[in-house]
């Protein structure tokens, strides 16, 4: 309970009307890095290109999910999007996670052969209709083989030239090293659009913490260049790192009457041990 009230209470001690480090993915908080430009660039790219599949991968927590949501607020009435959040399973399960993401019926006792062909008569509605069906996969990396090879079948279903489904692929790093397996050469030769997200460099780290204040109603500059420096050297630059121990600062601020963050208050945070995600190694500007 004190925890909730000095997070509340810090809030207004800083003249902030919202929680600006929140680990929810929130985007109305997106910061446009040129990483995450160039990887919104490529869905949109992928989208209106008709790429079969397109593919985006990054670290835990490099800003993936947030893209994906701002992705889905702008999106045109006539696409019908479905969202898979870690499906797992055969082809069978996979079928019905999808049916289920289109708010169309999956019948558990209903064999493979007649949800796929649901999911077909749906998809060539769809396309009848003038509405466009893409599929969004997050946390793909835990698709087995089978599955990615469905998912590529799905992409088989089409209309004269036009394709009638449309896969966004997102997930962590090994997802783009599964898919480069000899045994998915077919699968790669579908993806036509894919960009990998790297953590973010000391002065984009600087520019995104001083963006989240700024987007909650606070003032520039309450974090030092060197107190920015720090919180770069102990997450690496990964932006759900740097928001939980930005968290964790604003909250030992406002405990020790600052209205300013210093190199020293990240330190005692770092001290005290109360932040997990401290990267054992120091982190190497660019990556």
């Amino acid at each position: 309970m004190q925890m909730i009230s000095s997070i509340n209470i810090y809030n207004e001690f800083f003249g902030l009307t919202e929680r600006p480090f929140s680990l929810v993915p929130d985007p109305d908080f997106l910061f446009w890095s040129d990483q995450h430009k160039r990887a919104y660039t490529m869905l949109e790219y992928g989208l209106t290109t008709g790429a079969p599949i397109t593919l985006i991968t990054g670290e835990v927590g490099a800003g993936k999910t947030t893209l994906v949501h701002h992705l889905l607020k702008q999106l045109p009435l006539e696409m019908t999007v479905g969202l898979i959040a870690n499906a797992q399973g055969d082809r069978g399960k996979l079928v019905r996670w999808v049916l289920m993401a289109l708010n169309q019926e999956a019948p558990t006792n209903e064999p493979y052969v007649d949800l796929f062909n649901r999911l077909q008569t749906f998809l060539i509605d769809e396309y009848a209709a003038g509405r466009r069906v893409i599929l969004i996969f997050d946390e793909a990396q835990n698709l087995s083989r089978e599955a990615l090879e469905e998912l590529r079948m799905f992409t088989n279903i089409n209309s004269n030239k036009d394709e009638l489904v449309y896969l966004v692929l997102v997930g962590q790093p090994e997802l783009r090293d599964i898919i480069r397996r000899a045994d998915l050469k077919q699968f790669a030769q579908r993806v036509a659009a894919s960009f990998h997200l790297k953590a973010m460099d000391s002065p984009t780290v600087e520019a995104y913490i001083d963006h989240r204040m700024r987007k909650a109603g606070g003032a520039p500059g309450v974090f030092s260049d060197r107190a920015c420096r720090l919180i770069y050297e102990a997450t690496g630059g990964v932006p759900r790192l740097v928001n939980q121990l930005c968290d964790f600062v604003l909250v030992y601020a406002f405990t020790e009457g600052q209205k300013s963050v210093s190199e020293e208050t990240v330190r005692r945070v770092l001290d005290d041990g109360v932040f997990f995600g401290q990267v054992t190694e120091p982190a190497q500007e660019g990556l």
